[in-house]
């Protein structure tokens, strides 16, 4: 019999964006990334939606740019660069501890009216775009972003089919 893996998302949205989003719906996005990169095991994930400052500080701080971004994801398990999808070790506790996606709600937005289409979407490709680096995906090099990019694509499709995104 075969036991379906347990997902621990927690979400945390500042103060002055909760009535903007619903934590049930980041969570439902969460979990369909998460089983569209066939992740089996026991996982946990932190998902924070944040001000322009917050980000801000937490580039600079972590990443040595002074200046706000739209995403940043902080892995918990290490991952051997350029090993997409790479497989993780369960913890002793059997958790699979992925990492946090932190995403700019102001950013979003503003991405969100420039690129035509809902804030809703646009938090959505966000945590794709988070997740997939917690899962080891990187953009740095041309060939790197073209696997990234798809995989995005073919992410948020899936999403389309089963969650309104506008």
């Amino acid at each position: 019999m075969m036991v379906a893996a347990s997902m621990e998302i927690s979400v945390l949205i500042e103060s002055e964006f909760k009535r903007r989003l619903e934590v049930n719906w980041l969570i439902s996005i969460a979990e369909q990334i998460l089983v569209a990169q066939g992740i089996s095991h026991d996982a946990e994930l932190s998902v924070v939606i944040t001000t322009r400052e917050g980000i801000r500080e937490l580039n600079r701080d972590y990443r040595r740019k002074d200046e706000p971004t739209d995403v940043l994801a902080f892995a918990m398990m290490p991952v051997e660069e350029g090993k997409e999808g790479a497989s993780f070790v369960t913890p002793p506790d059997g958790m699979l501890h992925l990492g946090e996606v932190i995403i700019s709600y102001p950013q979003a937005a503003a991405q969100a009216e420039e690129r035509r289409h809902s804030v809703k979407r646009e938090i959505a490709i966000l945590l794709i775009h988070g997740v997939l680096h917690l899962l080891g995906y990187e953009h740095d090099k041309p060939e790197l972003e073209r696997k990234m990019r798809a995989k995005e694509s073919e992410i948020l499709s899936r999403i389309e089919e089963n969650t309104p995104l506008d």
